[in-house]
């Protein structure tokens, strides 16, 4: 196979060996893969692969067709269109994975853009829905609203009828946040001046809820699972307290096999039929081959894209 290599702080693409998957496993032929923030911080050397998972190639998602079964699995074909997240390794063209965190790709769904929905979205529900436990009616402030993950929260909540809330650091994206479900559209200035909300979703990190901190509502639950704008801020603990609000924090990564394998079946429940109807949709802010890889991590450094980064393997 072929696969993107992170070696002293460099990226490069290289053969490697096929892959071959241990019992309840099966290989994927990968056709393409999400880009996500965690793959900067390992190229830099601060967010290492779980035990078991490559430990020099990236990549936390990915689309393709089911190519090996490993002994003991059921239910999947030779063939099948499936995406997943992974602890690593999505990067390449082959990859294993562990059966029950495989998801089908709907019939009609491109399967470039299939290769940004598992991380992005699994993310987002289970922040909002899971931790967050956001109902119809509430209201929801998500930050870095034009990223994958925000693009993916904002769908999320709208389907839950939800108000919400489309914080990015200025508003040149607004007018696309609004058609894919935003009620509200603000930069992160303007947030001070808002109603107080049910949930924050925060992506960002300190610059943004300095400001989100001020407006919560009674009861309010705020899951914290980005911190690129910063990991540290001055929160007034006595406001927290009297307004019982609930402050969590979530990464996917690290969880072991039977938490991911359940966590896919909310998944494959709530937000496949939304996905096959086109309710939900990954929006591809870019498309690079893997030979590309460094423009790939380049153009995902950069500020001002909307929606995934997508590296593809065709």
């Amino acid at each position: 196979m072929r696969a993107v290599v992170i070696a002293n702080g460099e990226l490069s693409v290289q053969n490697r060996q096929d892959p071959v998957p241990g019992p309840g496993d099966v290989v994927v032929a990968v056709r393409s893969a999400g880009l996500n923030a965690a793959d900067l911080l390992q190229l830099r050397g601060f967010y290492p692969a779980p035990p078991g998972w490559p430990a020099d190639i990236p990549g936390m998602e990915l689309a393709g067709e089911v190519r090996v079964l490993g002994d003991g699995v059921k239910g999947l074909m030779i063939g099948q269109r499936v995406c997943a997240i992974v602890g690593g390794g999505a990067q390449a063209t082959h990859c294993v994975v562990p059966a029950e965190h495989l998801l089908s790709v709907p019939g009609g769904i491109e399967i470039t853009s299939a290769g940004g929905f598992a991380e992005g979205f699994t993310t987002a529900y289970d922040a909002l829905i899971t931790q967050g436990r956001l109902e119809s009616g509430q209201r929801v402030l998500i930050s870095g609203a034009a990223g994958g993950v925000g693009c993916c929260a904002v769908q999320i909540a709208h389907a839950w009828g939800a108000h919400v809330i489309a914080v990015t650091r200025d508003d040149r994206h607004h007018a696309r946040l609004r058609l894919m479900g935003a009620h509200q559209t603000v930069t992160v200035e303007e947030v001070d001046q808002l109603e107080p909300v049910d949930v924050v979703l925060e992506l960002v990190g300190a610059a943004h809820f300095e400001h989100a901190q001020r407006v919560l509502a009674r009861a309010a639950r705020v899951v914290i699972i980005g911190v690129g704008g910063g990991s540290r801020v001055e929160l007034d603990l006595l406001k927290l307290m009297s307004s019982r609000v609930t402050l969590s924090g979530s990464t996917l990564r690290s969880r072991s096999r039977e938490e991911k394998a359940a966590i896919a079946r909310l998944v494959e429940t709530a937000l496949m039929p939304l996905w096959a109807s086109s309710a939900l949709h990954v929006p591809v802010a870019m498309s690079f081959p893997l030979d590309r890889v460094q423009e790939a991590y380049d153009a995902f450094g950069e500020s001002g894209k909307f929606g995934k980064i997508i590296l593809s393997t065709n």
